[in-house]
Parts: C-alpha cells; structure tokens; sequence
C-alpha cells in the first residue's frame, strides 16, 4: 500500500524490508471493527502461566533476557525503565537490540552507575551529554544488547548512549541507526549543564561503544515520544506526548544526514471543520473513524522552542491537535501512529498515515498525503492506552498497552482485536516491543520490573 490501498502482504514485507535492510555498516538492517477476532486472525486464548508473569497463546514461551542492575560487557550496570526499541540484523545471525531507558537524573538506583553514582568515574564526561557538574548526571540513554537468535541467548550488553533525560521512544533508520527520543521540556540551569528535548542518533553496532551525544537541534525542541523514517523519501515523522500534541514530519536537507539539519514541519487536515482528532469534547465535530482526510503540511519556525509552545504556536498556525502522541511506526508505504488517551472514553486511538508518492516536494499539494482514525474502540476489553507499537511481519499492528496488569493487543488492516500477552506478574506497563529482522522473536519490555523479554513461537507467515 505505498500510495494506494490496493498493496498484498507480501508486498508490505518488500517494502518494510527497505527499513530493515539499510544501507551502511551492517549487511541487514530491521527494521474498525470494535470486537475480538476469530482465532483465525489472532492465536487463541491466552494459556495461564504457572510462572506468574506473561500468559501466552499456546505454543508459545518467553525467556528473560535482561534484568535491571545486572552488571553488562562495558562494567556498568543495566538501567531501569526500558521503553522503546528497535531491533537491526548482524552478522552470523545475531540481532542487535537497542533498547531506551526512561530514567531521570533523580533515580540513580536504577542508573547505570550504581546506587550512589559510585561508577562514574569510569566513563568519560565527554560522551557524556548532560554530566550534571560531576554531581547529578543525566542517566536516561540507551542499551545494546547482542542476541543471538539461534540460540535464543543474550551474548553481549553495553551503555551506547548517555546523560540525556526520560527516552522513551523513537524509531530505527533505513540506515542502520535508532532515533532516541528524550520526552522532557528540561532547561539548562541549577544542576543541568545543558538543554533537553532533543532527538539523539545511536548507530546499530556489535562493538561495545558510546554514541557521540549529539543532539539534532533541528527536529524541534519538545516533549518528543516516536519517530517513523520513510525510507523513500528520508522524511522523518514524529509524535509529541502532551495532550494537547501535535504531529510533525522533519524533512532532512540531506537523507540520511539529519545532524546536517532540516525544515520542521506540522500536520494540518484539510476540509474537516475539527482541527482537534481527540474526540474529548461534542461542542467539536466528531473525528470520524475509517474515513480519510487529505493533509498539508504547514512550516513551523523557532524550533528550538525555549517556552515549550512549538504545539502552541503550531495549532495557532493550523495544525491538526492530538492527544498523547505515543508509538510510530513505519511499515507498507504506511505509517501507524498511537494517541494514548484519545477517544471520547480518553483510552486510546490509532491513527493510519500515508504519504504521498510525491511526499515532500512541491508537487506534494496536487496529490497529498491522507490521514485516517484507524481504530478508536471505545471499549475497555479491548484496548486501553495504546503506547509503543510496531507492525508485524503479517502486517498487523501489535501495540502495548500503559496501564496496571496490561495486554499486548494484536489489531488486523481490517481493524479486528487480539491479545498477544498478558503481563500477570507485574503493576507495569509493557514497552518497546519489537520483532527481530527474521521475525521469529518478539522483544518486549516490563518497564517497572526492568525486565525483557524475548518471545518465540508459531508466528504467522505472510
């Protein structure tokens, strides 16, 4: 479905491919119906596990693969809050696993530098992108872990970036590299050394190294969550987690080269009366579910935003609002996005974006993008606050949900619902699930319990 909605399944795995394969470094790169699907689309019931934590359909199993304040390759320690990840293929099968942490610089006991920061002295400040005057260091970043598949074992850990705050999500490139989002609006002053709110960018590597912390100033200054790289055209999409969000796309002056800098951009939709997708309020019109609107794209300047009022200014100028911009993803000529408290019951919507053959250019008006509420269920049982998603390799949607006790929840192109997993165990949020390059592993995240997971078992082909 690159520009239009009339693409097979395994077209979708051709196209996807784009972003999982990649081009540099590493050989392979990875990448409204409101009711319960027959088991013909989903898996099954869920079977009870006699373990406590994740009940699965039958057939399946998990194996914890990493456990926060476990001592990694590099000699620091695993950090807290997983969140968002993004898996990218190896050589000799191995899978690369980057993996965001949440942390902020106030919880050291579940940084990566011991309870009292008593490891810092290993690491050079300078790879270090906020060191909090030697006193309070950032500790949000990210983790790489090497994975073998065929033997289902972790065979490498190490810190790949360092000293920002509150990464929660982002996306991987067609490049071989994952976008870190920091979800703050943080200012330089007190303890800070520098400003937060940026987009980092952290190579997929086998070797145990720092990123350079260098932030892409350009991609806009804000309470950041996801980003979605076409790889057609190198635009990068992204969410903003406020609730009164909004979404934007970054056009790169070179593709591939985002620290080169960029034009910022917001999403507007045209012909609808509504700018405000939440569906909170009936004195707007109602968003309407499986209907398609036609976009623009509006230019947003002062990007580094020193007043947090980039979705201010934006909405002022025309832009489209949404509530809690979560997970993206990129996959089919389409990009998926969640807004985790929209819909009149506030718990949960996904959105269906897809670009224009002529994203980005100035022709892009004579044929634009098209903008659609995929699902909004309304209904407790089957979805509630819609966070990381990704699409699968049989091109359903699997989001995780935020919330006490949550579910994985599997959602087919034709809008039919699922569970996937069900965390028993656990008072946390499910995050960061991601299937590796081959398909056959599921990686996910139990924030609190700073645990991953990986997950194996009759997972559909095309």
């Amino acid at each position: 479905m690159k520009t239009t909605l009339h693409t097979t399944r395994r077209d979708f795995l051709k196209l996807s491919g784009a972003v999982s394969l990649g081009f540099l470094g590493l050989n392979k790169f990875a990448y409204a119906a409101s009711h319960f699907s027959s088991n013909e689309v989903g898996y099954g019931p869920l079977v009870k596990d006699p373990q406590g934590m994740l009940n699965l359909p039958k057939g399946f199993s998990y194996k914890i693969i990493s456990k926060m304040g476990t001592p990694m390759s590099d000699g620091f320690l695993i950090p807290g809050k997983g969140d968002g990840m993004a898996t990218f293929a190896g050589k000799k099968g191995k899978v690369i696993l980057i993996r965001n942490h949440e942390m902020n610089p106030e919880d050291p006991e579940e940084g990566p530098f011991g309870k009292q920061n008593e490891l810092l002295a290993k690491i050079d400040p300078k790879m270090v992108y906020d060191f909090g005057m030697g006193k309070q260091p950032c500790l949000g970043g990210t983790t790489t872990l090497i994975f073998n598949e065929e033997t289902q074992t972790l065979e490498n850990e190490y810190l790949s970036l360092v000293g920002t705050v509150r990464n929660c999500a982002g996306g991987p490139t067609p490049w071989g590299s994952w976008i870190s989002c920091e979800e703050t609006n943080l200012k330089k002053g007190e303890s800070r050394e520098k400003d937060h709110g940026y987009n980092f960018e952290v190579p997929a590597s086998t070797k145990i190294q720092l990123a350079e912390p260098i932030p892409l100033i350009a991609m806009g200054r804000m309470n950041h969550e996801a980003v979605a790289v076409d790889p057609k055209s190198g635009i990068v999409y992204q969410t903003e987690d406020q609730h009164d969000g909004l979404i934007y796309r970054f056009i790169p002056h070179t593709p591939g080269k985002l620290i080169k800098g960029g034009k910022l951009q917001i999403l507007a939709i045209k012909d609808q009366k509504s700018r405000d997708t939440r569906n909170w309020d009936a004195k707007y019109e109602t968003f309407p579910v499986k209907q398609k609107f036609e976009v623009e794209w509006l230019d947003i300047d002062d990007v580094e935003s020193p007043e947090d009022d980039l979705r201010l200014r934006g909405f002022e100028k025309g832009a489209a609002r949404f509530a809690r911009g979560e997970g993206m993803w990129y996959g089919n000529g389409e990009i998926y996005f969640a807004c985790t408290n929209g819909g009149k019951n506030k718990k949960g919507q996904i959105f269906r974006y897809v670009p224009s053959a002529l994203e980005g250019t100035p022709e892009e008006k004579n044929q634009p993008g098209t903008l659609e509420l995929f699902v909004e269920p309304n209904d407790l049982d089957l979805l509630q606050n819609c966070d990381n998603l990704t699409v699968a390799p049989w091109a359903d949607v699997i989001t995780c949900e935020d919330r006490s006790h949550p579910n994985i929840v599997g959602i087919s192109p034709e809008g039919e619902f699922y569970k996937l997993a069900e965390n028993i165990g656990f008072e946390s949020e499910f995050a960061g699930g991601v299937f590796s390059p081959s398909g056959k592993t599921f990686f996910v995240n139990i924030q609190h319990a700073g645990l991953t997971f990986a997950i194996t078992g009759p997972w559909k082909k095309v």
